[in-house]
């Protein structure tokens, strides 16, 4: 079973065998392979722009539909559990119907999801619409990067791969943006989710016309057809072809010799490399990335932006933040390693999130209510009757709305701070240095995780585990990530409720300190390392002799000699290899 993170970790080169050495001056990218690659990254953005939009669209359905806070941890966490469920049977769809129909099949279900999301509206087609979304685009999100990594030439493989996460990126950025744009809109909601119909249309229309993954055909024992493929995509001289075609025999040969047991051996210390990678994958999500993003525009709304407007507003920093630091991380990993990524993230985002507890509790965000509309309250709640909805709200300069369904009254809220919590009368007032303040912490917790545990967790997945079970070994690591972030996005109200916002903020700052102390004591110092030589010391047990912030000496040529034997797939593992990831 596969997922998205799997397949970028089979973005790596080294994830093919390469015991058959491509021959010099092979061909560079032909333009049916960019196509084919900006096409299926579109993957990436639909999937970013169903994350980004969330936190503002949960916002003005808890308004519509009056939701108690299990109501909107249900909204927030049925994509999850849509992306669980296609983690979990995705693998069987792509192994037999390949990945240019898997694209296919996907942009289908976003667009059948949006569809339902936009033409109705009641909690459980809400639900249903974002679960059938939630599959197809974790589906496409698997599918896209198996498709990019198969068809792309070795020496562009990486910088093609990397168009996804970039895609991922911009949409959530567009996804913040556009429930901002929508939020102050009759039903904006409705053309929040419905625009992202338009890219899995294109992406259907385009992929119609598109070449199959030679690799798949060579699996389906279509092997006349892969040489074909690979002659009309590389352009090249045929030695190139039936070198590359060698190799995708070969490391098919090698996957199937390895199963899902072999995970839980204590083989080349297999259980406790899986044991690192699910632990990585846990704290990815418990370090609160999650909550952030799915809550970002209530989490604003409680400390201080008085308007649903402005708070998801200020949440499209986050957005734009996500894109500015991916970039560069992505770029620098070479040079810097994913350990110290890691390591400066986890203290960035540890001493951000003790900032953010400490500025709620000054701001008397534990006497406020994340589930409640603050409109919603100042009016009284909202009233259902015979199925219409009739929302009403007294302001110096009211708005009015008129709908089939529903008559609307709305403006802006006086400026009177934050209203407290369910039964209060009076508002609480927080002041602007501590509002602002509040958004600095989360723009920087946010800059930090994007630089070190958004695109790093992934580079560490792929050097964790040897080329045989490295596929199945990143699908059970992205199972337990899917799952934890299911987990904490469907409480995180409740607990909220009970424990308050700062001290929800302080957890998490104690979860980012554990990270920093596991990513010290238990992942490996990788830079400039070869796959082999990687894997080779985490089979003995021994430590690697880099320090933590020096500069290592170079190997001897007999260790050359043996690292450039040992193997298949010899490149260092690096963020061109293998692209970031989000959550």
């Amino acid at each position: 079973m596969e997922s998205e993170s799997e397949t970028k970790m089979m973005a790596s080169p080294s994830s093919e065998s390469q015991k058959v050495p491509t021959p010099s001056g092979s061909p560079g990218c032909s333009r049916l392979v960019v196509v084919a690659a900006v096409a299926a990254s579109l993957s990436g953005l639909m999937m970013g722009y169903e994350l980004g939009l969330t936190s503002g669209v949960l916002l003005q359905l808890r308004v519509v539909l009056s939701l108690s806070c299990q109501e909107q941890e249900l909204l927030v966490s049925s994509v999850l559990i849509g992306s669980l469920a296609a983690c979990l049977v995705g693998g069987p769809v792509l192994d037999r119907y390949g990945r240019r129909l898997s694209l296919l099949l996907s942009a289908a279900l976003v667009v059948g999801g949006s569809v339902l999301l936009a033409a109705v509206t009641s909690l459980v087609t809400l639900a249903l619409g974002r679960v059938v979304v939630g599959m197809g685009t974790a589906l496409s999100g698997t599918a896209a990067c198996l498709y990019i990594a198969e068809i792309s030439p070795r020496e562009r493989r990486g910088l093609l791969v990397t168009l996804f996460e970039l895609m991922l990126v911009v949409g959530v950025m567009l996804g913040f943006g556009c429930s901002y744009a929508f939020a102050a809109v009759h039903h904006g909601w409705a053309y929040t989710f419905g625009l992202v119909v338009a890219p899995a249309l294109l992406q259907m229309g385009a992929m119609l016309f598109l070449p199959p993954s030679p690799r798949f055909l060579v699996a389906r024992g279509q092997v006349d057809r892969a040489r074909a493929v690979l002659t009309r995509i590389r352009a090249g001289a045929r030695e190139h072809v039936e070198a590359e075609l060698r190799d995708i025999q070969a490391g098919l040969k090698e996957e199937s010799e390895h199963g899902y047991g072999q995970l839980l051996s204590g083989r080349a210390n297999l259980r406790s490399r899986l044991l690192t990678g699910m632990t990585l994958a846990f704290f990815q999500q418990a370090t609160g990335q999650p909550n952030i993003l799915s809550y970002a525009s209530p989490l604003l709304r409680s400390v201080g932006f008085r308007s649903d407007a402005a708070a998801t507003l200020a949440s499209t920093g986050f957005g734009v933040v996500k894109v500015v630091c991916t970039v560069p991380a992505v770029i620098l990993v070479d040079k810097v390693g994913p350990k110290k990524f890691l390591i400066v993230g986890a203290v960035a985002m540890a001493l951000t999130l003790a900032a953010l507890g400490t500025l709620t509790m000054q701001s008397h965000t534990q006497l406020n209510s994340l589930c409640r509309s603050h409109t919603a309250a100042a009016a009284g709640g909202l009233n259902r009757t015979g199925g219409t909805f009739n929302y009403s709200h007294s302001t110096s300069e009211p708005g009015q709305w008129v709908g089939g369904e529903a008559n609307w009254t709305l403006a802006e809220e006086e400026d009177v701070g934050t209203w407290g919590s369910v039964g209060a009368t009076t508002p609480v007032e927080v002041s602007a240095s501590l509002k602002w303040a509040s958004l600095i912490s989360l723009l920087v917790y946010v800059a930090a995780f994007s630089m070190s545990l958004g695109p790093m967790v992934y580079v560490v997945f792929s050097e964790l585990f040897p080329t045989g079970v490295r596929g199945k070994a990143v699908s059970v690591v992205s199972a337990v990530n899917w799952a934890t972030n299911l987990l904490i996005s469907m409480t995180f109200l409740t607990i909220t409720e009970k424990i308050g916002l700062p001290n929800i903020m302080f957890l998490h700052a104690a979860m980012s300190f554990a990270l920093l102390v596991f990513v010290i004591l238990c992942i490996p110092e990788t830079k400039g390392r070869t796959l082999e030589e990687i894997s080779k010391e985490l089979a003995k047990k021994k430590p690697f002799k880099v320090p933590l912030f020096g500069k290592r000496k170079p190997p001897s040529g007999a260790q050359q000699g043996l690292m450039n034997s040992g193997g298949s797939g010899s490149g260092s593992s690096t963020s061109k290899e293998t692209p970031a990831g989000l959550h």
